[in-house]
């Protein structure tokens, strides 16, 4: 069987502080949402500027390190795996995510009101969670 690769890797600003909850089995997992921004000029000369939005997922440790040291607005660099998951609404309805589940990320920002040294840190996890555990 040929082998595959999904890989994502993105730098970008969170748009709002990353919201923890745990599974019933008690495993941390924190959801944020990171947006990226590319530049460019059109054939007229206009300069263009484009946001997407990403849905990360990280669970375990990361989950708990993302809760301490990210917020709104903080810079990150997050690696991983994309991953969709559906479920069915109250009425019946089908939905879709389709998610960064992040297995490495660099915390971009510098914070100064803590005593660990924070600068580039370095924060590896990897998971098999299953997806379903978020709702």
């Amino acid at each position: 069987m040929a082998r595959g690769l999904n890989k994502v890797m993105i730098i970008g600003h969170l748009g709002r502080d990353p919201e923890m909850r745990f599974t019933a089995s008690g495993k941390p997992v924190a959801a944020f949402n990171v947006a990226t921004s590319r530049r460019w000029t059109d054939n007229e000369g206009e300069n263009q500027e484009e946001t997407e939005w990403f849905h990360v997922v990280a669970w375990g440790g990361l989950a708990e390190l993302c809760k301490k040291r990210l917020n709104k607005g903080s810079q990150v660099y997050v690696e991983g795996r994309l991953q969709t998951r559906s479920w069915e609404g109250p009425e019946g309805k089908h939905y879709y995510r389709t998610e960064l589940v992040a297995q490495e990320m660099i915390f971009l920002d510098a914070q100064e009101d803590t005593v660990e040294p924070l600068g580039n840190e370095l924060a590896s996890f990897s998971s098999d969670e299953d997806p379903a555990a978020l709702l």
